[in-house]
């Protein structure tokens, strides 16, 4: 591999070195690079140290022949990648006025008020840099090269991140030496099974496709497998459609959705596809399932609404679960959840209504119900039913969210009729 197909992101910022901040623009910057043909050898987080800058862009150039900065290029004292950069490189920062005075104007037509002095800053220019403009903020992006590496530095915002690279940067990608093999992702999101059972089941395949990496990630409710396939953009197309085909043949309907299609809007899709209206009842889950539904742009087209009957009156007055149930059986139970289930379907009118209820815990549970146990239930006005129970490890936040998942699966299955 050439340097010209080699990447290196240096994302910049102090806060990203603690627990509250994440960098989430190297894993986009990674996506648009690989498309172009570059890869990506190496990422790093730095803070607001020109010291701490300079030693990484020293390791970055000699890496690879691309170097991605974001972050660092606001007005304040911290904010100090451009003159860093400009340390490094041995070439002097000078201001652009007519940039300053633009930044004025915009400040007083868009905000009505004076740009602050400290704005100023953002009008310091390497020489020999590139400016690239940034329509939506204040702060440009440079475009630099130093003994053959190209050098952008781009907003750490990532709307403003994202508009320079794809106005300013990527159009000339491959104009500017890329390379030609490209890398294609694809990501199967299954749901319903363990990590361990998907494996089990693939296994077979990576032998097929041993040069063509494969990687198999686990999260609450869902598993995802991670395929990639490089080569030129038609090799690498088709490879990866081949490897898709054969794992689709093992998993089945297993596989709910591709690439960003969540969970969620998978269901929410074979709703609207169906024309089948929504409603839930949930208890441990406090409203989590029917926020990742209506987290979907559009989800008021499909889904009637939610009763949180966490305590057993609601459940009685609000959903019509016969006390003599909740007595026999208690609220964690197979017939608690299919009342809950017929009460929302009543009670909302909806086409089909789904329950949960359970114990998240970390107490509450029992030697035969011990916390982590929940039951599940779907029904339909044509009367068909289907309940589940399933056991979930881990704490209170991850029984919460294996349980909303899988409700939404269980949903899923019930409208394409899977067992």
């Amino acid at each position: 591999m050439n340097r010209r197909s080699r990447a290196a992101i240096v994302a910049i910022g102090s806060e990203m070195l603690g627990p509250f901040r994440r960098d989430t623009n190297s894993i986009w910057l990674t996506e648009k690079l690989e498309e172009a043909g570059i890869a990506v050898v190496r990422k790093a987080v730095v803070p607001d140290d020109p010291a701490e800058i300079a030693r990484e862009l020293s390791c970055a150039s000699a890496a690879a022949g691309w170097i991605f900065t974001t972050g660092g290029l606001g007005p304040t004292a911290d904010d100090m990648t451009v003159s860093a950069v400009a340390d490094w490189m041995g070439v002097p920062l000078f201001r652009d006025e007519n940039f300053v005075s633009a930044m004025r104007e915009r400040w007083g037509v868009r905000r009505g008020i004076r740009m602050p002095a400290v704005n100023e800053k953002q009008g310091d220019v390497p020489q020999g840099a590139r400016v690239l403009e940034n329509p939506r903020g204040t702060a440009p992006g440079f475009w630099l090269e130093k003994d053959g590496v190209e050098i952008v530095i781009l907003p750490g915002v990532p709307s403003e991140m994202r508009e320079i690279f794809e106005q300013r940067v990527a159009p000339f990608l491959g104009r500017a030496g890329a390379g030609e093999s490209v890398t294609r992702r694809r990501v199967l999101r299954i749901a319903g099974m363990g990590e361990s059972a998907v494996e089990e089941l693939v296994a077979p395949l990576y032998r097929k496709w041993i040069e063509d990496p494969v990687t198999i990630l686990a999260s609450p409710g869902e598993v995802e497998l991670h395929l990639c396939a490089r080569g030129d953009p038609s090799a690498a197309e088709a490879r990866l459609a081949a490897m898709e085909q054969d794992f689709r043949a093992v998993l089945g309907s297993r596989i709910h959705g591709a690439d960003g299609e969540a969970m969620a809007a998978s269901v929410g899709r074979l709703l609207k596809e169906r024309r089948r209206t929504l409603a839930l009842a949930e208890s441990c889950t406090g409203g989590l399932v029917s926020a990742l539904l209506t987290d979907v742009a559009g989800s008021s087209a499909y889904f009637v609404g939610t009763v949180v009957s966490y305590s057993d009156s609601s459940k009685e007055a609000v959903l019509g679960v016969d006390p003599e149930t909740l007595r026999r059986h208690g609220a964690v139970s197979e017939e608690t959840a299919r009342e809950m289930a017929r009460g929302a379907l009543d009670r909302f009118g909806s086409d089909l209504a789904a329950s949960v209820t359970g114990i998240a815990g970390p107490d509450g549970g029992t030697p035969e119900k011990p916390a982590g146990t929940v039951f599940f239930a779907v029904a339909d006005r044509a009367g068909r039913e289907e309940a589940r129970r399933r056991f979930f490890g881990g704490d209170r936040e991850m029984v919460r969210r294996t349980s909303a998942m899988f409700s939404l699966e269980m949903i899923r299955r019930f409208l394409i009729g899977a067992a």
